[in-house]
């Protein structure tokens, strides 16, 4: 990579399209939060032991450098669009599909981070630590009121 930003967002159409893919897949009946769910199992699934390995490298150089916690920010907002954009498509009000897709960057993030945390040499996937983190913010987000 040319410079460490670059690094940073390697992939991220990538993670972007198939977020959305798996939006625009999952079953016609699907609330909101489930075709979320459906994107974020997709999107999970094209992460893999090198992605577990590099992630706390990548978490201390976006720590030490604001350019790069800008860059993340940027990223974060462009995969909540992705989603976003992805819900209206299924008719899903535009409000409503901004949360979700909020929600559904704020668990792939906390996903991530507890399965890059892990056990290196388990064989665990990190869809089941994303929608582990989705049901719980879920559940929370009913408690709001």
């Amino acid at each position: 990579f040319p410079d460490k930003r670059e690094l940073l967002v390697a992939g991220q159409e990538t993670l972007s399209r198939l977020l959305a893919e798996g939006i625009a897949e999952a079953p016609g009946c699907a609330t909101p939060l489930e075709a979320v769910a459906a994107g974020l199992e997709r999107a999970s699934s094209a992460m893999g032991p090198m992605n577990r390995e590099l992630a706390p490298r990548l978490k201390a150089a976006v720590a030490a450098s604001a350019e790069l916690q800008e860059r993340d920010a940027l990223k974060t907002v462009s995969l909540a669009a992705a989603m976003t954009t992805a819900l209206v498509a299924r008719g899903v009000p535009d409000p409503t599909a901004a949360l979700a897709g909020e929600l559904g960057v704020l668990a792939f993030k906390r996903g991530f981070g507890q399965w890059s945390e892990g056990d290196r040499d388990g064989k665990d996937e990190l869809a089941g630590y994303v929608l582990a983190a989705l049901d719980e913010l879920r559940a929370v987000s009913a408690s709001l009121g």
